[in-house]
């Protein structure tokens, strides 16, 4: 058995591997000693909010992209554990589309009465990992930022569990130069009511740009246009909201586009997604990647191809969040335990091909869907971690017809939650209507 474990970040990803491992042990297994380093003061990672942008208080990178009145954007039932229901942690079933501060309550809810606190050093930021000169260990550097004190440590696997949010993509726009008002990445977005009673242009059109544009004419932005360079969202907007291609050029506050057409505009978003970037690793253990279902290098999507004991987690595009984190997590914890063992290299690698192919000849979002539902299936079902997965993804399914019917109305639908087969109440108010996200307004006032 793996002696000494790292686990860099106590986010979703990585208190799923802690939460793993605790599983192990509740059922009488060894488990190896386990270290994780998180940057932030508290556990919770991309659910942490900050005001903060640019540089904390210390002078190190905001890790945070998150941002006030977020509410998940896929349902709540679809992102649950398999060993902890939201109805377990809250005591009763809430809706299904809940805001960020409930999420971070659950996501903690199951972790928090138990060891794991102890094994996390908060306000520890990983500095390097290499290999040893065997490449049979990994030397970890970290630097402590309550006392200021760097170590240097030996760990026989590392599990990189940093997520890939806080990175910004930051593209050349054309014309950028010459435009007279603000611009910012998405990284950067704390509060809708910055742009209220501005004229907005978002340059994307992912998840970023369909959730930022909706929340900031909900919170009072005059117009917002979202900019895309090959394809339209496409959605049913609500008026105020429009998608026009191909910016062009700026001349002040006036943006110029492919179609001929020009906007005035007073803020500029950009939600052009975030990179892989891992400064802290050596760059032979460092993935290198695009924003995709299945990266490259990583044999089941978790496993370093040149050396299986160095681990990542959560590295996907993604429809599955925290029980896919869980699933990987899972894999991990009987790898290290030897209860599943690591192929041969030609193995990894024809398996990484195969999967890849398929996802090469993906046509829509229902297919990827599909996709990634089968490949948490192949993770689980070597490992005891429970979850029907096929009754998620139909309620995923379900999930992107009710996007496509009416973008401003899909949250206020109820969906069943695959640890209890409850359908959640509706919120007692509209999402769009909505302008309270507290927890006690979501928690204490829906339901039952």
């Amino acid at each position: 058995m793996t002696k000494r474990v790292a686990i860099i970040g106590a986010g979703p990803s990585g208190l799923s591997q802690l939460r793993a491992f605790q599983s192990a042990r509740e059922q009488g297994v060894d488990i190896p000693e386990l270290v994780c380093f998180e940057k932030q003061s508290s556990w919770g990672g991309l659910w942490n909010y900050t005001w903060r942008t640019g540089t904390d208080q210390d002078g190190e990178l905001v890790h945070s992209s998150m941002y006030k009145y977020l509410w998940s954007n896929g349902p709540k039932e679809c992102l649950e554990f398999g060993d902890y229901s939201f109805e377990k942690h809250f005591g009763k079933p809430i809706p299904s589309f809940p805001p960020r501060e409930v999420l971070r309550s659950y996501i903690l809810g199951r972790v928090e009465d138990t060891e794991i606190y102890s094994m996390i050093r908060f306000n520890h930021i990983v500095r390097n990992v290499l290999s040893s000169g065997d490449k049979k260990k990994f030397i970890l550097h970290a630097t402590n930022n309550e006392n200021k004190t760097d170590s240097t440590e030996s760990f026989d696997a590392v599990i990189v569990a940093s997520g890939h949010f806080s990175f910004p993509n930051s593209p050349y726009i054309n014309g950028i130069e010459n435009f007279s008002g603000r611009v910012m990445h998405s990284h950067d977005f704390r509060n809708a009511l910055e742009v209220k009673d501005k004229r907005l242009l978002i340059i994307g059109s992912s998840y970023s740009a369909e959730d930022i544009a909706l929340q900031c004419l909900k919170y009072g932005a005059t117009t917002v246009c979202c900019c895309y360079r090959t394809e339209p969202m496409g959605f049913k907007w609500p008026n105020g909201i429009e998608e026009l291609p191909n910016l062009r050029n700026f001349k002040d506050k006036k943006a110029y586009f492919g179609d001929g057409n020009t906007r005035e505009v007073d803020v500029v978003i950009l939600c052009t997604g975030y990179l892989h970037s891992f400064p802290f690793i050596e760059r032979n253990l460092r993935l290198l990647t695009a924003n995709r279902l299945y990266p490259s290098q990583l044999y089941k999507g978790i496993f370093w191809l040149d050396n299986p004991n160095f681990m990542y987690l959560g590295m996907q595009d993604q429809y599955y969040t925290f029980n896919m984190f869980d699933a990987q997590a899972w894999y991990v914890r009987d790898v290290l335990l030897n209860k599943i063992e690591i192929p041969e290299r030609d193995v990894m690698e024809n398996d990484v091909s195969t999967w890849q192919k398929r996802e090469g000849n993906l046509k829509d979002p229902i297919e990827e869907i599909y996709f990634q539902t089968d490949y948490c299936k192949d993770l689980v079902k070597l490992t005891d971690y429970e979850i029907d997965f096929d009754f998620i993804a139909k309620q995923f399914v379900q999930w992107e017809s009710h996007k496509e019917e009416n973008i401003v109305t899909y949250r206020d639908r109820s969906f069943v939650s695959p640890m209890t087969n409850n359908k959640a109440p509706q919120h007692h108010t509209p999402w769009w209507d909505e302008m309270d996200d507290s927890y006690d307004n979501f928690v204490e006032n829906s339901g039952n």
